[in-house]
């Protein structure tokens, strides 16, 4: 991958950096940041770009989904309900964030335009889920993951769900959607990552080469090929599905390495956003 992505990993403030075509090494630090201060105590967790600007984020401490305006750095925040504790969140095809909310143990809608929060939850019999994150397929369908061991789908329009279990229990966590609209996650505990099958729903392992690695958060690039973060290990990967191939991908920590988790978002500008910022790390 000759374009370098730099990730950033402050618990109290959102970082904005703009498009990044220059080749640099992070340890040279060019990157021009700007930082957007937030309240304290906000438990700040993922973070999600629409398409009008506004930076949506999750704050576990608080319950809430928040929303900053990078034009001015100005934010509030939506209170999503009584024991909330919203973990990721991104923007569906109807332009609203969509919020795997672990606390009531839902999935979470809230309307851009008034606020108004709708609950989706998980059937009884998956109580506990641990939701972790969420990514809409090309179709549409919104697919998330639950560490204590699940995977679902749900149908925005009909509010349909099925929950289905990870192929070797506990551990789902990130979750991304293809161009072609493939569906892939991440599991934590199970050091694996997974194809779904929309039509059928089963997921199919692909154990990556470096054992225990601890694969958590996992990204397609244009080219459909999943970058991975790896927590154990410290490392960053790529599987290439369309030839079976895995390479490890380069970390350069400016400050705190290894990088073990990458929570990171681009906005249509091309600019990254990020919910902390302790290091700075290229992907080559």
């Amino acid at each position: 991958m000759n374009r370098r992505r730099f990730l950033t990993s402050t618990a109290s403030a959102i970082l904005l950096t703009p498009g990044l075509a220059r080749k640099t090494f992070a340890q040279e630090s060019p990157l021009r940041a700007k930082y957007f201060p937030i309240a304290a105590g906000i438990g700040l967790h993922d973070v999600a770009p629409a398409a009008d600007g506004t930076i949506w984020f999750t704050c576990q401490g608080r319950g809430a989904l928040g929303m900053l305006n990078p034009r001015d750095g100005s934010f509030k925040t939506i209170d999503l309900g009584k024991g909330a504790a919203p973990h990721g969140v991104t923007i569906g095809p109807d332009g609203a964030p969509w919020i795997t909310e672990g606390g009531q143990n839902a999935i979470a809608r809230v309307d851009p335009a008034d606020h108004k929060v709708a609950l989706f939850p998980l059937p009884k019999q998956y109580a506990y889920a641990n939701l972790n994150t969420g990514v809409f397929d090309k179709a549409g369908t919104y697919w998330f993951t639950g560490q204590s061991g699940i995977y679902g789908r749900l149908e925005p329009k009909s509010g349909g769900m099925t929950v289905f279990k990870a192929p070797k229990g506990v551990g789902p966590y990130g979750i991304t959607a293809t161009p072609k609209g493939d569906v892939w996650y991440a599991s934590l505990a199970g050091n694996y990552i997974a194809k779904i099958d929309p039509s059928t729903g089963n997921a199919t392992i692909v154990q990556p080469p470096t054992p225990d690695q601890g694969a958590r958060r996992v990204w397609s690039d244009s080219r459909g090929r999943i970058w991975v973060s790896e927590w154990n290990s410290g490392n960053v990967s790529v599987h290439d599905p369309a030839n079976g191939s895995w390479k490890p991908g380069s970390c350069r920590a400016m400050v705190q390495p290894p990088m073990r988790s990458m929570s990171t978002a681009m906005t249509r500008s091309g600019s990254l956003i990020s919910r902390r910022t302790r290091f700075y790390a290229s992907i080559r």
